[in-house]
């Protein structure tokens, strides 16, 4: 991992699964009492929100059904009280109240634990919602503790305060500000004193890295074990981590070749970012996925067929893989750039595993297959990448670490097809003969 910090060893073994809990539950998002798929959300008060924590254990009823795909690590979406997508925090330190509150948070967590399963957070720390009380106070009273988290502009007809890409219901914090440092840190520690393992930082590419190193040596002081890393779309990887302290970043380089190289029937692209890649693990072990709740699900990108072999590549490259709920059922779904344009990559999932459609049967059991190589081969968490042979519909790779090799080919013309061998011994073929 980072030279700077040791990750913990648990991390080393680990495989996740993201979800976006108010999509998951069917929560209202936007206003109108809908969920993210437009449909009704069950078990809503009269006052818009779910009774006695029910949503939050709906997601709590699915960990045996994580545990059975091999995996142990759950990724969650944004938990904390917010004004609609999740993104948007009101309180810090309140369950979304469409999702429950502390006891069923608590029952989550220790659900989870049970059955060895980590638990990380999404902490959204560069900006919150302009409707946060907190920022409402900073704008009314400039003398208050709360004006000093924020870049406020009082020289204008009504204060205002740089937003986050343009969206003026997004209010950035003032990183330069030690006040800030603060806060974060007392939120980091809240939730990690309740029994969370780590934290996602969204949006980690918005804040300059230095800001993260005193905020994480305070942190780490007293939960030496949490696991931390920062959503990183683009920029110097390396640096971003070595500067911060952060154990780790998200890979969209990798992300971006996985699906392309298969769309586009170009393994070229694949082979490049597959060196780039190696020389990341030279400094720390990316977090790498095939989707996530801002990006068109892979089926829908390169189709189900290729989305295993997409998987395939996730399973055998050095990395921290997290796999995107639905994913492994084959879900489909397109963002798009308007307004719900998230709803079908955020969806909800029926009470139980037993509802769920037949259709993508085939896709949960390749899942499992792949998730099952990858615990029986540990040691491909740092795995480097050679590529042996290739051609614009194909290509074949090495993976080595600890004396141990595994052969991967993959081929995308007619059906496409893969095969995963260690020597003569082959550990993994699709279709299945």
């Amino acid at each position: 991992m980072s030279d700077s910090h040791p990750a913990p060893d648990w991390i080393g073994h680990a495989i996740g699964w993201h979800v976006y809990p108010l999509g998951f539950t069917g929560a209202p998002i936007h206003g109108d009492g809908t969920g993210a798929d437009g449909a009704a959300g069950a078990a809503v008060a009269a006052d818009g929100h779910a009774p006695d924590g029910a949503r939050l254990d709906h997601l709590t009823g699915w960990l045996d059904y994580v545990q059975e795909l091999g995996l142990n690590v759950l990724q969650l979406g944004p938990v904390f009280e917010s004004a609609t997508h999740g993104y948007d925090t009101l309180d810090y330190f309140r369950i979304d109240r469409r999702l429950g509150d502390d006891a069923a948070f608590d029952r989550l967590i220790a659900a989870a634990h049970e059955r060895g399963i980590k638990v990380l957070l999404d902490g959204v720390f560069n900006h919150l919602s302009s409707d946060a009380p907190m920022f409402r106070e900073a704008l009314e009273d400039p003398d208050s503790d709360a004006a000093k988290l924020f870049d406020v502009d009082r020289s204008g007809d009504r204060p205002t305060a740089p937003c986050f890409e343009g969206h003026l219901d997004l209010v950035e914090f003032d990183h330069r500000a030690p006040e800030t440092a603060e806060f974060v840190e007392s939120v980091m520690r809240h939730w990690l004193e309740r029994g969370v393992d780590g934290w996602r930082l969204d949006a980690a590419y918005a804040v300059d890295p230095d800001f993260w190193s005193g905020v994480l040596a305070s942190v780490r002081a007293d939960f030496p074990h949490a696991f931390i890393y920062g959503e990183v779309i683009h920029g110097d990887y390396v640096d971003i981590v070595g500067r911060s302290t952060m154990d780790s970043v998200t890979e969209y380089e990798l992300w971006k070749a996985t699906w392309s190289s298969l769309k586009e029937h170009n393994f070229f692209e694949l082979q490049w970012t597959l060196g780039r890649h190696d020389t990341f693990l030279e400094s720390f072990v990316p977090v790498t996925f095939v989707g996530n709740h801002d990006v068109t699900r892979i089926a829908s990108q390169v189709g189900q067929d290729k989305a295993v072999l997409a998987l395939v590549i996730l399973m055998t490259v050095g990395g921290i893989p997290l796999i995107y709920y639905g994913d492994e059922q084959g879900y489909t779904g397109v963002k798009e750039d308007r307004f719900g344009g998230d709803d079908q990559v955020r969806p909800s999932f029926p009470a139980t595993p037993a509802e769920l459609s037949t259709l993508g049967a085939w896709v949960h059991t390749a899942h499992q297959r792949l998730i099952a190589l990858r615990r029986r081969h540990p040691w491909l968490h740092r795995g480097r990448v050679t590529v042996t042979s290739i051609a614009n519909e194909r290509i074949t790779y090495d993976v080595t670490a600890d004396g141990r090799t595994l052969t991967i080919e993959l081929e995308v013309t007619g059906k496409p097809s893969a095969v995963v061998r260690e020597g003569e011994n082959v550990e993994f073929r699709y279709p299945r003969p």
